[in-house]
């Protein structure tokens, strides 16, 4: 039997071409602006403020692109990706349940529902960060999950500050998708703590910098709602293997990967229990 040959499209060659070519561009222009700088005294300031600016939300993200294309699998594989295709953080809790049931539960544990990521809320966080003032809605950076970004973002602020805060975001699952090992779950989450605000290692973007330690947030966030009615949870012993890695800003991360399973159908929305 003759194999099937590979079939050559001059869309996919053009596609290739133009991702790469844009890449080389923004890294052209980026030195360009860094270069021009040394030259117009006073005014190198505003042309080094342009040139990290070029290079943290354009060039570096693009060149990003490029290589998680190249090198990163894609499938699931305990990791989140963030919108340049960086390996974000770390997969671990999971739901079983409807939206309405998990909002309930989450909100009930006090929980806050975080803002979408707009142009008024991101200036709005960035001020709230500078004065020190509380924002307990600041809006969380999108992470990707089957190829599409969290579904559910919740928080809790610490201490009234924007710049520390619990958060989780959840992701549902497609339709018919076993984790590895064959057990179905209807929603996949990952909740990390942000410690403070600082640039990001691999764009140098501002960005929230997370801690070390992954699983004390995730079992923080198994202990709101544990004990909740109609809450059950069950734990995956070594889901994963545990492991040392960095998330998508550079951050440290670790984890002995454990995945708990928070079970919340027999919660019904309004407050009440389901009865079995």
């Amino acid at each position: 039997m003759t194999p099937p040959r590979r079939r050559w499209s001059i869309g996919r060659a053009l596609d290739g071409f133009f991702f790469v070519f844009a890449g080389l561009a923004a890294i052209w222009l980026a030195y360009l602006s860094f270069t021009e700088s040394f030259s117009l005294g006073w005014g190198g300031a505003l042309m080094a403020i342009a040139f990290w600016v070029l290079l943290a939300y354009l060039v570096l993200p693009r060149l990003h692109r490029i290589l998680t294309a190249i090198y990163v699998p894609d499938y699931f594989m305990g990791r989140t990706r963030t919108s340049d295709g960086l390996l974000g953080d770390p997969v671990n809790l999971a739901f079983l349940g409807e939206r309405e049931q998990i909002e309930q539960v989450l909100t009930d544990a006090g929980w806050i529902a975080a803002d979408p990521v707009t142009l008024r809320s991101s200036w709005r966080i960035v001020t709230s960060t500078l004065r020190r003032r509380s924002y307990p809605r600041a809006p969380v950076s999108p992470l990707f999950l089957f190829g599409h970004v969290q579904d559910l973002a919740y928080q809790q602020e610490v201490a009234g500050s924007p710049a520390q805060r619990h958060h989780v975001r959840v992701w549902r699952c497609p339709e018919g998708w076993l984790l590895p090992g064959g057990r179905r779950v209807d929603w996949l989450a990952a909740g990390t703590f942000d410690r403070a605000v600082g640039l990001s290692l691999f764009t140098l973007q501002v960005t929230h910098r997370i801690d070390a330690d992954t699983d004390i947030e995730r079992d923080h966030i198994v202990g709101t709602v544990a004990g909740k009615p109609g809450v059950s949870v069950d734990v995956i012993r070594d889901f994963s293997t545990g492991y040392h890695s960095r998330n998508g800003g550079g951050d440290s991360i670790t984890t002995d990967g454990d995945l708990p399973i928070i079970d919340v159908r027999a919660v019904v929305p309004g407050g009440r229990e389901r009865t079995p």
